[in-house]
């Protein structure tokens, strides 16, 4: 029984470590990404188009759900509805990061990541409905937004306001990806097929590499496609990777 506490205390102690660390201020550079090329009247070409692969992924999720295999993925309605709230999640990142990259600057990526924190952190709540209770999950999931949302709205007051802070943000993209895993060992599956949300934060962890490492990539490929283009392409097939664990899945 001890163990179910040490998914909390890691996101307790995770809370205190940023608090305790100077503030992460965005770098300078972050806007000028490797790919510039304009095609069509299209700014940014590749980067803002690349986004309607999180449209696809969206719209793929919802009409499963709409079918009888997608009714049958889940035990509750609750369920049900948490996983269509993270696919019209998914939507609004490709609208959200479509816009951004058309003019990158901190007003455009605030949108963009605000949605990005709100498919996450229903995913989360997701998780936490599947493998600790749903009753905790739903109750977990309008704090898990707030909180979201606030880590994104103190970064960009702290930008407008010349302090630059993003140690909230990231707080709210590693703590999933670290108690996640720890949720799956710690807590009995109800449904087979867990291995695949591993695979998930696996893409994920890729499509943040590739994002880093985007002037990198677009050298390595001579052009081709940058590192923050794929990075897109890969994070859209994270949330497609989530459709097909709720195709394959079967309550146990």
């Amino acid at each position: 029984m001890k163990k179910i506490f040490i998914p909390w205390l890691l996101a307790a102690a995770l809370a205190m470590l940023a608090l305790s660390l100077p503030p992460i201020a965005q770098p300078l550079w972050y806007h000028d990404f490797a790919d510039q090329r304009a095609c069509f009247g299209l700014p940014n070409c590749l980067d803002t188009a690349s986004n309607l692969l999180f449209v696809l992924a969206g719209v793929v999720g919802l009409l499963f759900l709409r079918g009888k295999t997608g009714q049958r993925a889940f035990n509750t309605p609750s369920e049900f509805r948490l996983h269509a709230l993270f696919f019209c999640a998914i939507i609004l990142i490709g609208f959200a990061s479509g816009y951004y990259h058309l003019a990158p600057d901190h007003a455009g990526l605030a949108w963009d990541r605000a949605a990005i924190v709100l498919a996450f952190m229903v995913w989360f709540a997701a998780i936490i409905s599947e493998r600790v209770s749903l009753r905790a999950g739903l109750i977990l999931l309008p704090l898990l937004l707030a909180l979201g949302l606030a880590s994104v709205a103190y970064w960009y007051w702290s930008e407008t306001a010349g302090l630059g802070d993003l140690r909230f943000y990231i707080l709210t993209q590693l703590a999933p990806i670290l108690l996640i895993p720890l949720l799956l060992w710690l807590y009995p599956p109800r449904y087979s097929g867990g291995r695949i949300i591993l695979a998930v934060i696996g893409l994920y962890l890729l499509a943040l590499l590739l994002d880093l490492s985007d002037h990198a990539v677009f050298a390595l490929t001579g052009g081709l496609v940058s590192g923050h283009t794929a990075k897109h392409g890969v994070a859209a097939l994270a949330a497609l990777l989530v459709v097909h664990y709720l195709q394959r899945r079967k309550p146990i």
